[in-house]
């Protein structure tokens, strides 16, 4: 099944895909959202029922949200493919590198990425996101791919002089609208188990940037899932965001930043693509 979260003139709705169209309601007249049917399986397969025999709704009509606009937690994985750890000049992690992101930071599939005014050092990372369905604390590993609800993409951009200005990175990663999410969310059912096997690319303006198979994640999902459960109580809704491969802007020669005009997609094999524009942040 493939989730989304859209808006309209009238409000926010949720829609199911059914081959080239989605079918949508309103949240104000399903009672619920997308997020509030996580945390069960029961609860997500009745939404997909009322969702397939809701009107069918016109792409063109529509604005794409994150498929969970405010996830309770944002948890961003630093250095999870070996590639990019190397070409960082870091070690392979023994535990994850984890930072957190906003929700203030969010923006949905076409919607533009903002530049700061602030910086001209803005970079992209295609990176596969996870989310949490099954909420839980102390998750063994055997049974953390049953707590998540779905996988979609993410392109974790990332504001760089801001990044390394102190020991943590959560200051260069959460500016407002740098965190494109979706389009939709993919149930597991619909993808190899734990997301395995499946090719991530980055492509900025019509060149391929970055190019990886989540084999190459250090930390793969059912880990990420377990560690930091043992940390926090996950939450339906709360999204993983599992780290980006090698081939990041910021340390090419001559560095590729994105700039206002570019156009950027990420996509990952059987989930989808992710294509967002980049624009300048405007003050009054």
């Amino acid at each position: 099944m493939r989730f989304i979260t859209y808006k309209t003139s009238e409000g926010e709705g949720v829609a199911i895909r059914a081959g080239d169209f989605y079918h949508g309601r309103l949240v104000a007249e399903l009672g619920r959202d997308l997020k509030s049917a996580l945390h069960d399986r029961q609860a997500v397969l009745e939404l997909a029922r009322d969702l397939s025999m809701s009107p069918k709704l016109s792409v063109d009509e529509i604005e794409f949200l994150p498929p969970v606009p405010a996830p309770e937690k944002i948890i961003c994985i630093g250095l999870n493919y070996k590639d990019h750890s190397e070409e960082s000049g870091f070690e392979v992690p023994e535990y994850p590198a984890v930072f957190a992101r906003f929700a203030n930071s969010l923006v949905g599939a076409g919607a533009p990425i903002i530049r700061p005014k602030v910086s001209d050092m803005l970079d992209y990372e295609g990176e596969l996101a996870v989310i949490i369905g099954k909420g839980g604390h102390h998750i063994d590993k055997e049974d953390a791919l049953d707590h998540v609800a779905g996988y979609a993409l993410f392109n974790e951009a990332s504001v760089r002089d801001y990044q390394i200005r102190t020991q943590q990175w959560t200051v260069g990663k959460t500016f407002d609208k740098t965190g494109a999410f979706g389009p939709e969310l993919v149930t597991p059912d619909e993808l190899p188990e734990g997301c395995k096997g499946l090719r991530l690319t980055t492509v900025l303006n019509g060149e391929e940037v970055q190019n990886a198979s989540t084999d190459d994640l250090i930390f793969d999902i059912a880990t990420l899932v377990s560690l930091m459960s043992e940390v926090m109580t996950l939450a339906p809704g709360d999204v993983i965001v599992t780290g980006t491969p090698a081939g990041v802007g910021a340390l090419r020669k001559p560095p590729l930043w994105l700039k206002p005009g570019d156009v950027c997609t990420i996509s990952i094999e059987k989930i989808g693509t992710l294509t967002n524009p980049v624009e300048q942040e405007q003050t009054n």
